[in-house]
């Protein structure tokens, strides 16, 4: 593969001008420190990682760890091509800077005007949504899990039908809550593709790609387009345990432009250089110098001293002002940061599925943190305690149900501590102004929430920023006790129709032993039972495969969708039956079944009304 960055001069790599990264290792004892680093999780915690940083417009390390095929032991090396992730979204963004320069795009005008009519179909406010909202992930979507990435190239769509076919719900008014989203920035390359005129990684290549030499890049999920890159592609994988790891899939995306770029950490390095010129220079991506600056100013935060969002790169607390984004595909994770006041970045791709160890852990141990102000006056910890729910969710579906089984929690901890916890996840926070939150110790993962913002008002807390999105409370509908109350009587439901098929084989056997002959209503009932078992079965069949591989078309899951339908009205027909059998019988006979036929009637009922609750019918 060709188009290499140039090497860093010998010379300055050995520290003859006491240049140091962010943090302040030295450039002459950066490879040693990224070396002892890395080293403590490659072939344990992570796979392969390939590093890259550049300063001054120069590289001062570029590097391979690990393997990018651990079958053949192909190790990682500067010419292995990984899956950018979201990175790719930056992209987007640039593109649409080019255009605003141009005066095709306004970024406070409404996006509907450029789009088709009728377009958008599923907007619950009719207030203007802007390219402005689109890049600060608050144009109020709904988070819609299917049809997102797909495992095989065949699957494909173009993104105009890419985006119809996953297009979300709106749940928030637009610019009142943030809420990360891959629809919103595909949508903006779609606008892209409309002003433009072109397919919108032809625009890439052209506009961003070329220019910057990025011979080794595609902005396009399918690989297999280029054969000199799908031969340097590295495999994904999966942590299964430490030092063990197996294959995943590579990401294939209708709405590719979200998350669908393809390159080698080098040209990535050349990207990030775009947007640090030189003092009197100017960047290849923009022929006026208020458009590189405006692009890198800051277009939104929740408040003073939490980092927000610069035009579509989110800002990172680190020593000096940090700009970039994170990625995370099936079986890969990138990270990409950039100094503007040092002309510093850091590329680091890995082939490993939410590897954090080195995506998140070395970038903070190079690009450091900003010093906090003491401040004496702080408000007690205890206020912003209690359990919110991820703004980026799903609000329609059975998928409703997942941000409601993993809930934020904060917890006071003493003084001016905050533990959070999520996914099994924990973290320890320190309040360092008015109800803002550094990170100090906890899971890497973590990291990629170096603070927290609760939003008070009249001693109750409206929403939680943590970087990418907001939490929120509990609706009054949805509320803990509530929560409880349908997990109760989930586990009473699952409990009973696991259990009740064993109870009826055993009194079928029983009861031809005894040579009796069983009643039409037993007969009923029993098969109410079985139909029950078989709800749950069909469900628990879904969580299984949506637990396996969330990367779905929505008519993988359909079937099952209809089988909860046909299993339901079965339901309806044996508990139909067994009232006219009542009927029919008289009183006698409901006095002596009236316990075997109430309870499952009465378990059916409940399972039902759980289903309509969370949306498993649709």
């Amino acid at each position: 593969m060709s188009g290499s960055i140039t090497a860093f001069a010998e010379q300055k790599v050995n520290g003859e001008t006491g240049e140091a990264t962010p943090s302040g290792i030295t450039l002459s004892g950066l490879a040693a420190f990224v070396d002892d680093y890395v080293k403590e999780y490659i072939g344990q915690d992570s796979v392969g990682a390939s590093v890259v940083m550049v300063k001054d417009g120069q590289v001062v390390l570029s590097k391979g760890y690990g393997y990018a095929d651990v079958e053949q032991q192909i190790p990682v090396s500067p010419d292995t091509v990984m899956e950018w992730g979201s990175i790719s979204k930056l992209t987007v963004w640039t593109a649409v800077m080019q255009l605003e320069e141009q005066g095709k795009i306004d970024l406070n005008e409404d996006i509907r005007k450029l789009l088709p009519d009728n377009f958008l179909t599923k907007l619950k406010y009719d207030d203007p949504i802007t390219m402005l909202n689109l890049m600060n992930h608050n144009a109020g979507f709904e988070e819609y899990m299917f049809d997102m990435a797909y495992q095989s190239p065949e699957e494909v769509r173009p993104l105009e039908e890419g985006l119809q076919l996953a297009q979300p719900a709106q749940l928030y008014r637009p610019g009142e809550v943030v809420a990360y989203s891959n629809y919103g920035n595909s949508l903006a390359a779609y606008i892209v593709e409309r002003i433009s005129g072109q397919p919108y990684y032809e625009y890439v290549q052209q506009h961003i790609f070329d220019p910057l030499d990025m011979k080794n890049s595609i902005a396009y999920s399918v690989v297999e387009d280029r054969p000199e890159l799908l031969e340097h592609k590295a495999k994904g994988y999966f942590l299964e345990g430490k030092g063990s790891f197996t294959q995943g899939s590579w990401n294939y995306m209708s709405m590719y432009p979200n998350g669908g770029n393809n390159g080698t950490a080098e040209d990535l390095a050349k990207f990030a250089m775009a947007f640090m010129p030189a003092a009197g220079e100017q960047s290849p991506l923009f022929k006026k110098p208020e458009t590189l600056e405006t692009m890198l100013s800051q277009s939104y935060t929740s408040a003073e001293g939490m980092p927000g969002i610069a035009h579509g790169f989110w800002e990172y607390p680190g020593v000096h002002r940090t700009l970039g984004h994170g990625g995370n595909t099936i079986a890969f994770a990138t990270n990409l940061q950039i100094v503007p006041e040092d002309r510093f970045a850091i590329v680091i791709m890995t082939n490993q599925a939410s590897e954090s160890h080195i995506v998140h852990g070395l970038t903070k141990a190079i690009v450091g943190t900003r010093e906090q102000t003491n401040i004496a006056d702080l408000p007690e910890v205890s206020e912003v305690q209690g359990k919110f729910m991820a703004a980026r969710r799903p609000g329609h579906g059975f998928m409703n149900l997942f941000p409601y089984l993993t809930l934020m929690k904060l917890e006071p901890q003493g003084g001016d501590q905050l533990r959070v916890t999520l996914a099994g996840m924990t973290g320890n926070y320190r309040q360092v102004q008015p109800y803002l939150y550094e990170k100090v110790s906890g899971d890497s993962a973590l990291d990629a929430w170096p603070m927290l913002y609760a939003k008070v008002s009249a001693g109750k807390v409206e929403a939680v920023s943590v970087y990418t999105t907001d939490y929120l409370p509990l609706p009054a509908s949805k509320s803990m006790p509530v929560l409880l109350i349908c997990a109760g009587l989930a586990v009473l439901a699952v409990a009973y129709f696991i259990i009740a098929p064993f109870v009826l084989l055993v009194l079928a056997i029983l009861n031809k032993r005894r040579a009796g002959t069983r009643r039409a209503s037993r007969k009923l009932a029993a098969g109410l039972t079985l139909t029950g078992t078989g709800i749950i079965v069909n469900n628990l069949v879904l969580a299984l495969r949506m637990l396996s591989n969330n990367e779905r078309a929505y008519a993988e899951v359909y079937p099952q969708i209809m089988v909860n339908y046909g299993l339901t009205g079965l339901a309806v027909v044996f508990l139909a039956a067994l009232l006219i059998s009542w009927k029919k019988n008289g009183s006698a006979a409901i006095a002596r079944t009236k316990y075997g036929i109430i309870l499952p009637a009465g378990m059916m009922v409940i399972l039902v009304s759980q289903l309509v609750f969370w949306q498993f019918y649709s």
